[in-house]
């Protein structure tokens, strides 16, 4: 049972790989020539939707990304190459219109802090286990114990018979 929850899952997640993502393009947007048409829908694949913020512009059904996806076939017509619309756009809406920011200076926190997260995360959890693990394998007779007056009597007197026992041959 346990497999078949397992196979359930990893079908589950795999979905959205194996089935074509849906674009909200309709037939009036596409334009007559192929290579344009695909240069348009690769810019609009990199550009966020700001009303839905977590999908392209290229996926989104709302109006605003309706009208970028214009825009950018408007500009392409006027001769733009893709730099340029890119550029264009981050000019007019702001770097966050982009599905994956700039390599510059003021965006570093974004490139490296998950990386930097999961490097701690693991160094912490190396570190505990090693700390398991030499506990583990420390002996008992390591812990220290302080015995009373009495009990190192009681010791010393159990010690002193044990060993006139196996002096005294029988």
């Amino acid at each position: 049972m346990r497999w078949l929850l397992v196979a359930l899952a990893v079908f589950t997640l795999a979905l959205p790989a194996l089935v074509a993502p849906a674009t909200a393009i309709e037939p009036d947007e596409v334009m007559d020539d192929p290579v344009l048409e695909a240069r348009a829908r690769a810019i609009a694949a990199g550009l966020r939707c700001l009303v839905c913020q977590n999908q392209s512009v290229d996926e989104s059904d709302s109006s605003f990304a309706k009208d970028v996806r214009l825009l950018i076939r408007e500009r392409l017509l006027i001769g733009d190459g893709d730099r340029q619309i890119m550029d264009f756009m981050v000019e007019r809406y702001g770097e966050f219109i982009l599905l994956r920011p700039y390599f510059a200076p003021h965006t570093y926190v974004l490139w490296f802090f998950t990386p930097f997260v999961m490097i701690v995360g693991i160094v912490i959890l190396l570190v505990r286990l090693r700390r398991r693990k030499m506990l583990q394998a420390r002996p008992d007779d390591d812990i220290e114990t302080s015995l009373t007056g009495s009990e190192k009597k009681a010791l010393y007197s159990l010690m002193q018979s044990d060993q006139q026992r196996e002096e005294k041959p029988e």
